[in-house]
């Protein structure tokens, strides 16, 4: 680069040092046509669109700085409360879920052991398979209400196979 005496700096522009007519330029193959008019200026009409070109990148160039700029303390406040309000959203429908899951398994369980109930094939095995497995768990007493002495009377109506203890038809 050369400084001029008023300070400019020129470019150099590599040009072709014979000018070729247009039907000359015809002539040529087109690599060799490709070659020679890479040298020279180019037509008005490419020069207005390397010009819309060179503005579509520069505004391009611009939205993104403004689309990757760090964002506001009031957005970042409003992005927090919204995650956390898709959160607690989403922690309630998995409670939900589970809830419906539940009451469906108990549903199930509870017709699977009225069925086993009112299969068995004496009231007796049926009061007694009643008494031991309900279908519905109590859900106020967990413990074991019987003491020592009931816990012996209702081993020992399990144990009566004939149905002595039981039956008091005479």
């Amino acid at each position: 680069m050369a400084d001029t005496r008023d300070g400019d700096v020129e470019t150099y522009k590599p040009k072709n040092m014979k000018k070729l007519t247009v039907q000359d330029l015809k002539k040529l193959t087109p690599q060799e046509r490709s070659r020679y008019l890479a040298y020279e200026e180019p037509s008005k009409n490419i020069q207005e669109v390397q010009l819309q070109c060179k503005k579509r990148l520069i505004e391009l160039h611009n939205e993104q700085k403004i689309m990757n700029a760090p964002p506001k303390p009031e957005e970042l406040l409003e992005k927090e409360k919204h995650a956390k309000l898709i959160g607690q959203l989403k922690a309630a429908e998995a409670r939900n879920r589970l809830r419906i899951m539940r009451l469906r398994y108990q549903a199930n369980r509870a017709q699977e052991i009225s069925h086993l109930i009112a299969c068995q094939p004496s009231a007796l095995k049926a009061v007694r398979l009643q008494a031991l497995v309900p279908p519905y768990p109590d859900a106020k007493s967990k413990k074991d209400d019987m003491d020592k002495l009931d816990i012996e009377r209702v081993e020992i109506l399990l144990e009566d196979t004939k149905g002595l203890i039981t039956n008091r038809i005479n």
